[in-house]
């Protein structure tokens, strides 16, 4: 690997760390993980997840939106500027990217082709490893 001139590579940005204990409940209630973390990414995500698994799309496609806006609120407070890397790698970037990713494939379900689109191009633009993650 080549050494590249400091500044030439886009940011990173990840996520702040959810309050302690989030995940402990998150892992036995969702939704009431969701209700006490609003900004809990990956609560809207699992919510999501839970919806498509039982068919019921627009519900998920509601919970991966509210997921996917929620991280891009904290991302604008975290120094992202609508450019740079929102990598898969780091665990606390994790949900708003499993919501933008359930979001691509419900606007897809639902014929909404244009909006699946632009979902997977701004996966692949966060992180061009996004297929190989």
């Amino acid at each position: 690997m080549t050494d590249v001139p400091l500044g030439s590579r886009p940011p990173e940005t990840e996520l702040p760390a959810p309050p302690s204990g989030a995940f402990d409940l998150l892992a036995s209630d969702p939704e009431r993980a969701a209700a006490t973390y609003p900004k809990l990414c990956d609560a809207w995500a699992a919510l999501g997840e839970r919806a498509e698994g039982q068919g019921q799309t627009i519900t998920a496609y509601a919970y991966f939106r509210v997921g996917y806006h929620r991280g891009l609120d904290q991302l604008r407070a975290a120094g992202w500027r609508g450019s740079g890397y929102v990598r898969w790698r780091a665990p606390t970037n994790q949900g708003f990217l499993r919501s933008l990713d359930g979001l691509r494939r419900m606007a897809a379900a639902i014929g909404e082709d244009d909006e699946a689109q632009r979902c997977d191009q701004f996966l692949h633009q966060l992180d061009p490893d996004w297929d190989r993650r």
